[in-house]
């Protein structure tokens, strides 16, 4: 081949295999990376160079070294419970059968490791020392009614759960399941669920009884075995279980320090006005995850907020670990010496701390009104030469009825024709809706319909019929009429609401009925002041600039309590809490009623007024009518319980909120009331009270916030119906009847129920009928309405002095009286 013939160079053809590419994944490879950056390198980079980043192993070797860190202080925190440098396990027993025989089960546990290691409490705690699991426990039993169960299990560790075991009926009756909803609203501590009366089975069929049991159980708790207390060794093993399982945490309970009185004494001291009051020593565990400072304030439910003057505490533990029975009989002299004497019962302990005036949180609830606060000085010459040339600018005057502000007269249009007739009727209506009392106006025109339609009350009768042995007369007698009527209006008036919500009836002269009532371009987009037109309740609240923000940040100073908190008291000692400015009829009360005493502390700002905002949402297994707003309730919010009259409003995300009339069935609203402030989480549980004095559980939630700038908007709305329709245009009537109402409401806009928009543009005749132009063509069927809102405001309704005690009610399965019974089997 000669040299100038050169080798040509091979083209691949159309029928070459090309090879697959190389799959990286989504992300590009480090040489597309390269070739993308060509050599730029950001600053980000440079910095993340700088620092020295970990290899793989020493990435593997700190990640074992966390988790056996993790898992050391799990064990401790674990073998810290119940220990000598703790406090001991609070166990509380709670029947969920009327039949359960609680004493048995009790004696039971404690006759476990013996009567040396048991010691008890002058307020009826029992405490069991257990050397050999290097635990205390104590055994608390409360009261039969809801309230006292609540209370207890507040501060308890552990529950035990007694069901019914015997056969003769289910395991957990009406009052145990009603109960169980409101342990579960409230914060369940660590359950455990113990069977009783298995005594009564056979020996071969009481396994079979427990598996039977489990079952029936496993609805509430899927994870629970029912333990059985027959002889003394099941009973060290459920003190095993107790204080080896996981407890589950409780946030409501640990953030807050608190003790559960075992020693309560009180020393009258000043009587400032008709009423004297003293200090209440309350002896005992200081519980919860943060220590006890001496400067916060402490609150006894059914009693209320108090300052501490001093915490003292004794020279040793009453119940030690290490307690046997010639030291338990050397203390049992020691306290008859004492008894002698009652003052000298704190005169061996030794003080702890005491309050500084200057750091201890004050009493003050409520904010102090100035009536000055929103009067403005006299103006300098600069505003009035500026005023003057604004004035000479353009001066625009319009006449509105008495009590409408600049915002709400900006769309009003001019008019001449009005006469300021009815300004005495509407001051009225003002005064009737401020009281909360029922609008007069709604209801003569419900009066009116009412006889038009011919519905009156003639048309319902009442009709009793009987089938066996009881007397008609004697049924009656336990029946209220009225409130069988009232009831059976308010069903209807909330059906009624559902099938047309916000829907009310047109009266004459709307302009001054709906004179408060403003129009929305948009409900959801439209602005609204949060501080125009206050009420003059808001100047006694406090508000926060951020409560978000504050929660926020309180959370993480609870987290870091060892730092913030250096003179507070440390969970697990035992000590007195000196209670000043305690009335004496509490105490006095508190000798009658047997129930257990607890003192919760409060975090910062707690015992102030504010707005407070609760989710609630029915329980499914109440059975009642719905609950109109303003209505009486009687709530349980976190450590507290009172009486208020809450408004309802959507559970919506936005700066406006519609108010809603009734709270309905299976439903959730959240309800806005004057009340102390409450950081979430915190439970919340809604009874309503009857007559006779027992409670109804109807609703369950938890804390939102405290915001008074939540703004809770009413809405009425008119509705009208076609009488001519034309193209785009048409006559409607029967949405008002005077000509100056349709031209007072003329600016707002118009929707109808198939999805039309319009407006009015001119009233016909003087009978109410208006000519509107919409959007396209109405249909004869079609119904036009007209949205009109107004802000609403809750009353102050707050009312803390409630009684913990639940009267009997033999018609209502809802008391929560537990009344233990002997089972007798043939």
């Amino acid at each position: 081949m000669g040299a100038d013939s050169a080798q040509e160079r091979h083209r691949p053809g159309e029928f070459k295999q090309p090879n697959k590419a190389h799959k990286h994944g989504r992300h590009r490879s480090k040489g597309a990376i390269d070739s993308a950056a060509k050599g730029k390198v950001s600053v980000k980079s440079l910095t993340a160079r700088a620092r020295r980043e970990l290899k793989r192993n020493e990435r593997r070797n700190q990640a074992v070294q966390l988790r056996s860190q993790k898992r050391a202080e799990a064990f401790n925190r674990k073998r810290s419970l119940g220990g000598a440098s703790s406090p001991p396990f609070l166990v509380a027993l709670v029947p969920l059968s009327n039949i359960v025989d609680i004493d048995t089960v009790r004696k039971a546990i404690l006759n476990a490791e013996g009567s040396a290691n048991l010691t008890w409490s002058e307020e009826g705690l029992a405490h069991i020392c257990v050397p050999r699991f290097k635990q205390r426990f104590s055994f608390v039993t409360p009261p039969e009614d809801l309230f006292g169960i609540l209370d207890t299990l507040k501060t308890a560790d552990t529950v035990i759960l007694i069901v019914d075991g015997t056969g003769c009926g289910p395991p957990v009756d009406e009052d145990g399941e009603c109960l169980l909803s409101c342990i579960f609203a409230q914060g369940l501590p660590t359950p455990v669920m113990v069977a009783s009366g298995l005594s009564y089975i056979p020996q071969k069929k009481r396994g079979e009884m427990r598996q039977s049991l489990t079952k029936e159980v496993s609805r509430w708790f899927p994870d629970e075995k029912v333990l059985s207390i027959e002889t003394p060794g099941d009973a060290l093993l459920l003190l095993r279980r107790i204080g080896s399982q996981k407890q589950r945490p409780v946030t409501q309970r640990d953030r807050r320090p608190h003790i559960l009185a075992e020693k309560l004494q009180f020393l009258p001291g000043s009587t400032e006005g008709m009423e004297s009051q003293g200090t209440l020593l309350v002896s005992g565990y200081v519980r919860g995850k943060r220590p006890l400072s001496v400067n916060s304030l402490v609150h006894v439910p059914g009693w209320g907020t108090f300052q501490m003057s001093k915490i003292t505490a004794p020279p040793q533990d009453p119940h030690p670990l290490d307690l046997i029975k010639e030291e338990r009989k050397k203390r049992e002299e020691a306290d008859m010496l004492m008894e002698d004497n009652a003052n000298d019962d704190i005169t061996g302990e030794k003080v702890l701390h005491v309050a500084d005036p200057v750091k201890q949180e004050d009493l003050r609830t409520e904010n102090d009104i100035d009536p000055m606060e929103g009067e403005q000085t006299w103006p300098t010459a600069e505003e009035l030469a500026e005023a003057a040339q604004q004035m000479a600018v353009k001066k625009h005057l319009k006449r509105v009825p008495k009590g409408t502000s600049a915002y709400q007269a900006a769309w009003i249009p001019d008019s001449d024709d009005d006469d300021g007739c009815g300004d005495e009727k509407a001051s009225e209506v003002d005064e009737m809706e401020e009281d909360g009392a029922p609008d007069l106006l709604d209801a003569m025109s419900q009066e009116d319909s009412d006889a038009e339609n011919g519905s009156n009350d003639e048309e319902y009768e009442t009709i009793t019929v009987t089938e066996g042995g009881a007397d008609p007369e004697k049924y009656d007698m336990d029946l209220d009429l009225d409130e069988e009527e009232s009831a059976l209006k308010k069903i209807k008036e909330a059906k009624s609401e559902i099938m047309f919500p916000d829907e009310v009836d047109s009266v004459h002269n709307a302009r001054v009925r709906y004179q408060k009532y403003r129009g929305l371009k948009s409900f959801r987009t439209s602005p609204w002041d949060p501080k125009e037109n206050l009420p003059q309740d808001y100047a006694r609240i406090f508000q926060f600039q951020n409560f978000e923000q504050t929660r926020r940040r309180l959370g993480k100073q609870i987290k870091a309590w060892e730092d913030i908190e250096e003179d507070g008291v440390q969970p697990g000692s035992y000590v007195t809490l000196h209670i000043i400015g305690v009335p004496q009829h509490l105490w006095d009360q508190r000798e009658s009623v047997k129930a257990p005493l607890i003192a919760h502390s409060l975090l910062p700002h707690e015992q102030k007024m504010s707005l407070l905002n609760v989710v609630l949402r029915r329980t499914p297994a109440c059975k009642q009518a719905p609950i109109r707003s303003k209505e009486p309730l009687f709530l349980q919010c976190g450590v507290r319980r009172f009486r208020v009259c809450p408004i309802y409003s959507q559970h919506t995300n936005g700066t406006k909120h519609k108010f809603e009339r009734f709270f309905q069935p299976d439903s959730t609203v959240v309800a806005s009331m004057f009340a102390p402030i409450t950081f979430p989480p915190a439970s919340v549980l809604a009874f309503t009270e009857a007559k006779d004095g027992h409670k109804e559980l109807v609703a369950v939630g938890s804390v939102l916030d405290a915001n008074p700038d939540r703004i809770i908007i009413k809405r009425c709305v008119l509705s009208g119906h076609p009488f001519k329709v034309h193209r785009r245009s048409a006559v409607i009537r029967f949405m008002f009847f005077d000509p100056e109402d349709i031209t007072w409401f003329k600016p707002i806009e118009l929707r109808t129920k198939y999805g039309r928009r319009g407006h009015i543009k001119e009233p016909l005749g003087t009978h109410g009928h208006m000519k509107c132009f919409f959007d396209g063509q109405l249909k004869s069927q079609d119904t036009v309405l007209m949205n009109l809102y107004k802000r609403v405001f809750p009353k102050w309704t707050y009312d803390p002095d409630v009684s913990t005690v639940v009267k009997s009610s033999s018609e209502s399965p809802t008391t929560f009286l537990f009344k233990p019974k002997r089972v007798e089997l043939p």
